[in-house]
């Protein structure tokens, strides 16, 4: 008998276990994004059927329900009740000593509880809730066989910060309605609260204007230089065809708007000026300066000199014209924002047009760029006078601003704020430094071309707003951060869902996380789980901080190789025989130290699957391999650590001068060698103004004193300037002749030439690798 009682017992115990153990996977598995302000997980958790009953007060309660009941509709094939002021399973309570956007949350395994004191609270609260069941809630189609249950937990919430922003460049490429709004829908289950939307630049118009309907008919159409870089093309000539472009109907941004309003996003739109309006000045070049000589046509790229043409300050008909636009906008979004731009204005074209200049001597204004505050000033009491506020970029604190202007802080780590600041003006933090989406987000070897620079994943979550060196009141004036997105290198929709996700993920962190409660293990568990629900709407996000970074120094002789990744919980294998890795290869644990050529290749894993594409690192060696070059100068050491460089000048491989009129290094080889050739990689990026130097010169030296010249290449004005992106080796012969020092001396190009994409732009050199045998 008693054999049987401790079967009994078992049988009972076991399922229990089994629960417990289930429901600390859902927990670990789902979990809220960004991290809640506090969280406490319960045992068991609450499922969904179709018997689920919500329980609201209000028809604006009822409409949130509506929203999420439809995904249950969708991905599991049943809907749940709805039912207002009766009894319920899921209940609404307001409570008005809560903040707004604020809720509380209560899963239990027999009913859910959720408090906030406005609507957004309650959506917040069902996004979180979103979050933690099945991933499988976002597909279009029904799926079974999923518990459609999500742990029991206790939550109370409330952001940081009342602006957690993405600006969305539509302008650079259009990026479709149906899109747009996705990509809504994943910023609002992150709690992200406003869409900064980007629809004018010198790239394009993206927004239906009645009154101008030139402004669609033109300007939002370009030529097709898509088979180079942004960065690299030309501008357009007079008559040729324009076939890349679109704009979004009236009627589209009404259903962006309400589209987004269902989801407590703000959609605050942007209308560039005085500059980045070649598109506007397409349409109706009569708004430009009368000294504007050249076609003025929509800019496929950067556009040079072209891109100088700006609105004419001192034509009243442009004033004219920007207040008939602001009359349609201000009826479409009923955001009280309006952002103006004001960024990057040049003022060549002012300094020369006599309207402008007529316009200063009338309002005794002393340069041009008062001019532009006396612009902005104007355009911003119009704005105001509609009841609306106006923002715009850094730019406007290098004159006098307008009245309450609110400050976007870009321009590197977005410090041009804190003017305003000092002045009392409220501002937004989106440094380019960090916050730009357009920069690598990964080891940049595996990354599609951009301009330059990186900002990860963690570089975006590690961002922390407010300074030490802040005065107090700056923070009070701080409404908040944005992650910016500018679409120069994108071509297709899937080029923006790229660059998005998952750094939107770690911006949504950052504006809504107290610091002290971020913690970069647990939000990686959380991306995952965001990600999850991403793939399943269809969205390819990017898997870069699963790829590996290298970094190779020379070091006593050899080179030391070190290798790094931002997950935490990954692996990474290696081997040194050129074989892909597994899970079965040498596991990294520390930097190793190379003494020959040889191919590495490695890669991450988790729980014995590649998360990672497999990082190639080709070693060569060669008489400069690991050896010094002397002054210790940091960015020279990659000049012979044994890898060649990508064709991204970034890479963390090139090596480059803050000056390139004059450059000097000398190699040590140790001792006296018998040399024959020299040889170092130079790179050419044409849209970044990077060339081969005009001549290269080779010294040769016993005693690192007297040196004698062995070899000189001189470069023709065609062969540096020439376009593309491509590296050569430039060699030079060393003749048999011994010796231990050599000295390279290299003399750059000076300016870019006018007919280039940058125009008068110093030239810059890049070298990666010297080879000498």
């Amino acid at each position: 008998m008693r054999k049987y009682t401790l079967l009994l017992l078992l049988l009972l115990v076991l399922p229990l276990r089994a629960q417990e153990t289930s429901d600390r996977h859902i927990t670990q598995t789902r979990s809220i994004l960004p991290c809640p302000m506090q969280l406490t997980s319960g045992s068991g958790s609450y499922l969904f059927t179709s018997r689920t009953t919500f329980a609201v007060e209000n028809a604006e309660q009822a409409n949130l329900v509506r929203s999420f009941s439809s995904l249950f509709t969708r991905s599991a094939g049943f809907t749940p009740k709805l039912v207002v002021n009766k009894k319920g399973d899921i209940r609404f309570i307001t409570d008005a000593s809560l903040k707004s956007e604020a809720y509380q949350l209560q899963v239990t395994p027999k009913s859910i509880t959720v408090k906030a004191a406005d609507v957004k609270g309650f959506f917040y609260a069902l996004q979180s809730m979103r979050l933690l069941l099945p991933a499988a809630i976002e597909k279009n189609t029904v799926t079974k066989d999923i518990e459609w249950n999500i742990p029991s937990v206790q939550v109370t919430d409330e952001p940081r910060f009342g602006y957690r922003g993405l600006m969305l460049d539509v302008a650079r490429f259009f990026l479709p309605k149906e899109n747009v709004l996705r990509i809504i829908d994943c910023m609002a289950m992150l709690k992200i609260n406003t869409l900064h939307f980007h629809l004018v630049d010198d790239n394009g118009w993206r927004l239906e204007i009645k009154k101008y309907p030139r402004l669609t008919e033109v300007g939002a159409w370009r030529v097709d230089r898509t088979d180079v870089p942004f960065h690299s093309r030309r501008n357009p000539q007079a008559g040729e065809p324009t076939p890349i472009g679109g704009f979004y109907t009236q009627e589209d941004i009404k259903e962006i708007v309400a589209y987004a309003t269902q989801r407590q996003v703000e959609v605050i739109p942007e209308i560039e000026m005085p500059a980045h309006t070649n598109s506007s000045l397409a349409a109706y070049p009569q708004l430009a300066c009368p000294v504007v000589d050249h076609f003025i046509g929509v800019l496929p790229g950067l556009g040079g000199k072209n891109a100088n043409a700006i609105y004419c300050a001192g034509n009243d008909s442009v004033f004219t014209f920007l207040q008939d636009v602001i009359d349609e906008v201000v009826t479409l979004f009923p955001s009280r924002y309006i952002h103006l731009g004001g960024d990057e204005a040049q003022k060549t074209t002012w300094e020369k047009c006599p309207l402008c200049q007529a316009r200063i001597q009338k309002e005794k204004l002393p340069n041009e760029e008062e001019l532009q505050g006396y612009f902005m000033k104007r355009v911003a009491k119009y704005v105001a006078d509609k009841g609306k506020e106006v923002m715009g970029w850094d730019e406007l604190t290098n004159s006098s601003m307008p009245e309450d202007a609110i400050i976007f802080g870009w321009q590197g780590m977005g410090t041009a704020a804190l003017k305003g600041a000092k002045l009392g003006h409220r501002f937004v933090m989106t440094p380019a430094r960090i916050m730009y989406l357009i920069r690598y987000q990964g080891p940049q070897w595996f990354e599609p071309l951009t301009y330059f620079g990186n900002n990860t994943l963690k570089d975006v979550y590690d961002y922390e707003p407010i300074q030490k060196d802040w005065k107090p009141e700056y923070a009070s004036l701080l409404m908040g951060v944005q992650a910016s997105l500018w679409t120069e290198f994108c071509n297709k929709p899937e080029d923006v869902d790229y660059l998005l996700f998952p750094r939107l993920a770690a911006l949504a962190e950052g504006a809504w996380t107290l610091p002290e409660k971020k913690n970069w293990t647990r939000f990686i568990q959380s991306v995952d789980n965001y990600n999850a629900h991403l793939a399943e709407k269809g969205i390819v996000y990017a898997r870069s901080m699963y790829n590996i970074q290298h970094t190779v120094t020379p070091q006593s002789g050899g080179l030391n190789v070190e290798l790094e990744c931002i997950r935490p919980d990954v692996e990474i294998r290696y081997t040194l025989d050129g074989s892909e890795p597994t899970a079965a290869s040498a596991l990294y644990k520390q930097a190793l130290i190379i003494r020959s050529a040889l191919t590495m290749k490695s890669a991450t894993f988790i729980a014995g699957k590649q998360m990672g594409q497999t990082l190639v690192l080709p070693i060569g060696w060669n008489k400069a391999t690991a050896k010094t070059i002397l002054g210790g100068r940091a960015n020279e050491k990659v000049l012979t650590n044994g890898v060649r460089g990508s064709l991204k000048q970034t890479d963390f491989e090139w090596c480059n001068w803050e000056k390139s009129d004059s450059i000097s290094f000398t190699i040590d080889l140790e001792k006296s060698e018998k040399l024959h050739t020299f040889a170092i990689g130079c790179i050419t990026n044409y849209g970044m103004a990077i060339h081969k130097p005009s001549a290269i010169r080779v010294e040769l030296s016993n005693d690192n004193t007297d040196f004698n010249t062995v070899g000189e290449l001189k470069f023709t004005f065609e062969e540096i300037f020439r376009e593309g992106t491509f590296i050569d080796n430039c060699t030079i012969d060393l003749g048999g002749k011994e010796a231990r020092y050599v000295r390279v001396t290299a003399k750059g190009a000076g300016k870019c030439p006018e007919n280039h994409v940058r125009p008068g732009q110093e030239s810059r050199v890049f070298f990666d690798e010297i080879m000498i045998d």
